[in-house]
């Protein structure tokens, strides 16, 4: 991780209840004591030595990890991402991660006290807003922004002669802002480019299925011709309505079925077929479940 030595000593971190140890900020690895440690990642590093880093662990610190390599897996609040080389992942206090066994980490890691910056910077740069993506992914003109950002900062954390300690602290506070600045706005814009993408993947599954539902209920068969994986398609979808890809068909499906039996008088059988059931006790056992009556109930109760 951070270019620092691991530590001899007692345990750093403690147990919850969970059995998932919480580490602090290791303040005596980073250079004066300042609460910010940057350099290059690697293998040989951690938080501290007890700390195995392909354990689910907590920290209550912020660590900023920017990737010169990839693939890199990592898990972040039991939610797997893969970054590539260019990508970040920012990781914020009390979250539990776990690094991979099989990654190479390759690139600059910031790791940040809480408490070093001021309280209106730590609102400006979002530094607590845990409904914004950890992993982001920078364009071109973004990542070379971040990366000049962040090599600026680094020469600021490394210069420990030209200035005083206040000073040399006060200089690191400007330009970790001018960091958290620029990352805080790819948060933020990943986020809203996230949910006009789940909008719009919504949008052509809602569509497929109103011109599909009454011969196809496979939510791959939905994924596929709409060019998406089906976790996309899970997450655009309980993103806008709060329910799954088949639920959201099973329920077009029953909107359908009850229609035509409360204003046709087709057999059960005809209006199971009618809405993809080739078997009239498949589509029954399909209708009670989802309705709490058989069908024939239904259409009795409306007449």
């Amino acid at each position: 991780m951070a270019d620092a030595t691991t530590q001899d000593g007692p345990v750093a971190g403690h147990g919850d209840g969970e059995g998932i140890r919480t580490f602090p900020f290791p303040v005596d690895l980073s250079l004066l004591g300042v609460g910010l440690q940057i350099g290059p990642m690697g293998t040989g590093h951690t938080w501290h030595a007890e700390a195995p880093l392909h354990r689910v662990h907590r920290i209550d610190f912020h660590v900023v990890m920017l990737f010169s390599d990839g693939p890199v897996r990592h898990m972040i609040d039991f939610a797997e991402y893969e970054a590539a080389a260019g990508d970040v992942l920012w990781i914020r206090p009390g979250q539990v991660h776990r690094f991979s066994r099989a990654s190479e980490y390759r690139g600059t890691v910031l790791t940040m006290q809480p408490g070093f910056l001021p309280r209106a910077t730590v609102e400006a740069t979002g530094l607590y807003r845990y409904d914004l993506p950890p992993l982001l992914r920078p364009d071109e003109a973004q990542r070379a922004a971040l990366t000049a950002s962040l090599a600026q900062l680094r020469r600021e954390y490394e210069d420990t002669e030209t200035l005083p300690l206040s000073l040399h602290t006060a200089v690191l506070r400007h330009s970790l802002t001018a960091f958290l600045l620029r990352l805080a706005h790819l948060a933020a814009s990943s986020a809203q480019a996230a949910r006009d993408q789940a909008d719009t993947t919504f949008t052509l599954f809602r569509e497929a299925v109103e011109q599909g539902f009454t011969t196809n209920h496979s939510v791959s068969a939905y994924a596929d011709a709409l060019g998406y994986s089906r976790r996309t398609l899970v997450r655009a979808v309980r993103a806008a309505t709060g329910e799954t890809p088949k639920g959201f068909i099973d329920k077009r499906v029953v909107l359908e079925a009850k229609r035509l039996l409360a204003h046709t008088d087709l057999p059960i059988g005809r209006v199971g077929a009618a809405v993809g059931f080739a078997d009239a006790a498949n589509f029954s056992k399909f209708f009670q479940l989802r309705t709490g009556q058989t069908p024939v109930a239904f259409r009795a109760e409306l007449r």
